[in-house]
Parts: C-alpha cells; sequence; structure tokens
C-alpha cells in the first residue's frame, strides 16, 4: 500500500504529557532516516490557536497549525495524548477538555486510523470513540476508564490495544511501542525492527499478533511490597509459596494476599507467575538455553508448565515466541 503523503497529527492541549507529544515523531523521524522520504510520514502538531502550549512538565510547545486548519483535510492518523492531575492524597486521575474532545471527535471522522497515548484513551472515550471496543491506558486511571464507560473493554495489561481502525497505548513510556507498531503495520516488522535498534528498543509485538511482554506492573506504596518483589526476583528459580512470602514479610498468609491485591491487583501466586514468565521471556530472547533448562532456572520445573504460563499470560507457547524473535532480529 501506498504511504505517500500519509498525514499524522497530533492533538496539544494544555497540559499534555510532554513525552505523549514529543515520543511518536521521534519514531517517525527515525523511519524517514531509514526509509528516506519513502515514508510519506508528515507529522503535524495541532491546538486550538497557535500560542504556545504548556505541557505537564513545564516545557512550551509551538503548535504547528490549528484545530479548525486540518479539519477539512484527510488526515491519516489522528494522534491524541492525554493529561491527569494528581489530588492532595497523591491520586492520578485522567482529565479531559470538553472543548478538546470535541475537537477530536471532528477530526477522526476524517481521520483513517485514530491512536491514543497513554491516559489519551479517556479523551477517545469521551469522545464516544472507544464505545463496544477493547482498550487499555496508563494502568493507574484504568479503573476511573472502566467505572466511566461501561460499554468499553479495558484491558489495563497490554502495552497496546489494536481494535479496528483505533490504537490505544498505556504507560507513558509505551508511546514508542504504539509508535512501533504503526510503522510495523504500515511498513512491516522488519523496517519496524530497524526503527526498534535506532531507538535500542526491541519490537515487543508484530502488529495484529498478542501481546509478547508480561503486563507492566504498577508500582507499589509499601516498602514491604517492594522488598517482597525483589526477593522474588532473587529466588525466581526456588519453589516459592505464599507461606514462603507471609514469613519473609511477618505477616499471615491472608494477610499477604490482601495486600498483594490491593498494592498490585493481583494474588502473590499470579505475581509469582509474571514474574516468572517475564524472565523466561528474556532467557528466550537472549540465550539459546533448552525449554528444559528455562523451565528450570525459572522456577517452572517442567517445560508443560513453562507452556501454560506462556499461554495465559502472552497467549503463545515458548517456541513460536523465540521463534518469531529471532525470525525478526535475523533481518
Amino acid at each position: 500500500m501506498s504511504t505517500a503523503g500519509r498525514f499524522i497529527v497530533v492533538v496539544l492541549f494544555d497540559g499534555v504529557d510532554l513525552l505523549d507529544v514529543t515520543g511518536p515523531p521521534e519514531v517517525f523521524a527515525l523511519l524517514r532516516r531509514e526509509l528516506g522520504e519513502a515514508s510519506g510520514y508528515r507529522v503535524a502538531l495541532a491546538a486550538e490557536t497557535m500560542d504556545p502550549v504548556t505541557t505537564s512538565a513545564g516545557v512550551r510547545i509551538l503548535p504547528d497549525t490549528t484545530f479548525q486548519e486540518v479539519a477539512g483535510r484527510s488526515i491519516d492518523t489522528l494522534l491524541v495524548p492525554g493529561s491527569v492531575e494528581v489530588d492532595e492524597r497523591g491520586r492520578v486521575r485522567a482529565v479531559a477538555d470538553p472543548a478538546v474532545v470535541d475537537r477530536v471527535r471532528t477530526l477522526a471522522a476524517t481521520a483513517r486510523r485514530v491512536a491514543s497515548v497513554c491516559v489519551g484513551a479517556h479523551i477517545l472515550a469521551d469522545a464516544g470513540l472507544l464505545d463496544g471496543r477493547r482498550a487499555t491506558t496508563h494502568w493507574s486511571t484504568a479503573r476511573q476508564l472502566a467505572d466511566e464507560h461501561p460499554s468499553i473493554e479495558v484491558d489495563a495489561d497490554p502495552i497496546f490495544i489494536r481494535d479496528r481502525d483505533v490504537w490505544t497505548g498505556a504507560g507513558i513510556s509505551s508511546c514508542l511501542d504504539l509508535s512501533l507498531a504503526l510503522v510495523a503495520d504500515d511498513f512491516g516488522e522488519a523496517v519496524a525492527l530497524r526503527v526498534a535498534r535506532q531507538l535500542v528498543m526491541y519490537l515487543k509485538r508484530p502488529s495484529g499478533q498478542s501481546q509478547f511482554s508480561v503486563p507492566l506492573e504498577p508500582v507499589s506504596t509499601t516498602r514491604r511490597i517492594e522488598d517482597l518483589r525483589h526477593y522474588i526476583t532473587r529466588n525466581i528459580a526456588e519453589q516459592l509459596t505464599v507461606a514462603d512470602l507471609a514469613e519473609q514479610a511477618h505477616v499471615g498468609e491472608r494477610q499477604l494476599t490482601r495486600i498483594f491485591k490491593t498494592e498490585l491487583g493481583m494474588t502473590p501466586a499470579a505475581y509469582i507467575e509474571s514474574a516468572r514468565v517475564e524472565v523466561a521471556r528474556n532467557r528466550l530472547e537472549s540465550t539459546d538455553d533448552t525449554l528444559e533448562r528455562v523451565a528450570t532456572v525459572c522456577g517452572f520445573n517442567t517445560t508443560d508448565t513453562l507452556v501454560r504460563a506462556f499461554r495465559r499470560k502472552l497467549d503463545t507457547t515458548p517456541t513460536e515466541y523465540r521463534n518469531r524473535f529471532r525470525a525478526s532480529s535475523t533481518v
């Protein structure tokens, strides 16, 4: 498919997260470095006026154009970043200016595809663009998104989700993963991998495939849980049990389970499995270990247990994961 003249519009507004805005254009710029002008990508930062926009980091950005000027144009990709507010107790909440929501709704009508970065999903949701779709956002506002928009199937685990022509990304840094996925969708995985190498990143998920990474874990707020997470990592090959962790934390097993569910949103057993899958994933990418060896050093003990865990967490098998990664890395 020809990509000549693909026009990418990044939405700007006061309080927008800086990396949400600057990350994707950097990916597209590196694509031009790899392909020359053949990419056809033209990126424009659009705002209500041409006045400087102050980001959440305090850095001011000059728009390239206004919403009014691009409203009548054919947009290839509309990128919608987000913004949050934090209350006196440190609680994070996504915010969506109704005026920005209206502009996004209008611009989306002429866009081939729409993508949100991080909490930008809340703007898409308020614009009605995620109704009946599966979507993700930053883990800290996923509950808010689900509560405010019950028609959306919110999944906070993947780094990004594609539902037909609408894409949603998770954490702030995952704007790079999302942008690489857009590049892969347009040019193929081999080209996207070349750009990923320039960014010193792995191409975690080929477009249209199941997420090939363990869910990004929320940061806990207590030292006790952080200590336990480090303990699990150091002893990943051991037969870790809830009783072991409870003893390590000097609490009862039921209390430990309650703490994990409150702090991390999962049981201790589920966290241990996720940690083991992450270690196994890295070994499959970077070593020639047999599956039996990977299972042993990661605490799964048997290959059957390893395979079942990969299917639950990543919707693939260890062999499929390794083959796909190696196939990309040899391009």
